[in-house]
């Protein structure tokens, strides 16, 4: 347990803990300087992961922490780039000053939404209302051209409703025609052959006609036909009902479905509108920026340490080695 926090600074910082604890007291400080900035940076940034993947991305529980996880990772990662640079370059300078500053923006972004998220919620009452007002003419006329076309189908059903009406009122029934025909053979002469008689038969068809009345069949067509108009008016009734509620749904589904992009234009809206939240955003820009510097800049303000020299001297050791055994196989 002895140097608990050390070892774990080696694990975060990247570290080498059996060089280190041969080293003195300059050493051991740096790497828990550098702990503690990294943290603030880590703790930060887990939070706007977790925040983030909660509220934007709905996810569960475990997806949140997995988010946040994966954020405190890829933070570490970065800053190992500066910690175990024992003479950073102007080039890994710049671009972590780069990140840094993007960095802030985002994280200052995230958290400014959530901080002002009552007045984002008072902004975006205005800027769906806008929004469902622009597609809300062509959703009404849609729905009106489906009722326009409901209600001339409607007619033509029943036109064609009343004219059945009519002509059963004429003729309520019908008379149905049958035919029989009846086949007889008849004899029509008697011929003597060979001093016989042969009689010669002749067949006959008896055609009968009866007449039948029935009821006229369109009556049979009036009940499918006023379920089919029912069924029309039902639909028309319906499209009417959206019609008059397209408003509220539309907004309802809007606000339902506001996303991250939605919010950051209320946000930029409510910016411009108020030097105040501006200012705090400001604010919160440079709070970023400063703590994602935090690790640069002790970096910067050190001397090199007798643990970097310790790492370097091995290397140089190394690398005579290695010249040595080239020359040998030469």
């Amino acid at each position: 347990m002895k140097h608990l926090w050390i070892r774990f600074g080696c694990f975060i910082t990247g570290y080498n803990y059996n060089i280190l604890k041969n080293c003195s007291e300059a050493a051991f400080k740096s790497v828990k300087k550098y702990t503690a900035a990294m943290l603030i940076v880590c703790i930060l940034w887990f939070f706007i992961g977790f925040t983030f993947a909660h509220r934007y991305l709905s996810l569960s529980l475990p997806g949140c922490i997995l988010a946040g996880t994966l954020s405190t990772i890829i933070i570490i990662q970065v800053e190992k780039q500066i910690v175990l640079s024992i003479h950073p370059s102007r080039l890994l300078l710049f671009f972590r000053g780069c990140l840094a500053f993007m960095m802030s923006i985002l994280g200052a972004v995230i958290i400014d939404q959530i901080l002002f998220e009552k007045d984002i919620e008072i902004e975006k009452i205005s800027y769906v209302s806008a929004k469902v007002d622009r597609i809300l003419p062509s959703k009404t006329e849609e729905l009106r051209k489906q009722i326009a076309a409901l209600d001339t189908t409607i007619s033509k059903k029943e036109q064609e409703r009343d004219n059945y009406i009519q002509d059963i009122s004429k003729h309520p029934t019908t008379t149905a025609k049958t035919t029989q025909t009846a086949t007889k053979r008849v004899p029509v002469q008697t011929v003597a052959t060979s001093g016989r008689d042969s009689t010669v038969w002749k067949t006959l068809s008896d055609v009968v006609v009866a007449s039948t009345l029935l009821p006229n069949p369109k009556i049979a067509l009036l009940p499918s036909l006023d379920s089919t108009i029912g069924a029309m008016r039902q639909q028309r009734a319906q499209r009417e009902n959206e019609l008059l509620g397209i408003k509220p749904a539309l907004e309802k589904e809007m606000k339902a479905s506001t996303g991250f992009l939605d919010e950051l234009t209320i946000m930029k809206q409510m910016l411009s509108a108020s030097p105040v939240a501006f200012c705090f955003w400001i604010l919160w820009i440079l709070f970023f920026l400063f703590i994602e510097m935090l690790v640069l800049f002790s970096k910067l303000g050190d001397k090199s340490n007798d643990y970097e020299k310790v790492v370097l001297h091995h290397m140089n050791l190394q690398m005579r080695r290695l010249d040595a055994l080239g020359k040998r196989f030469e």
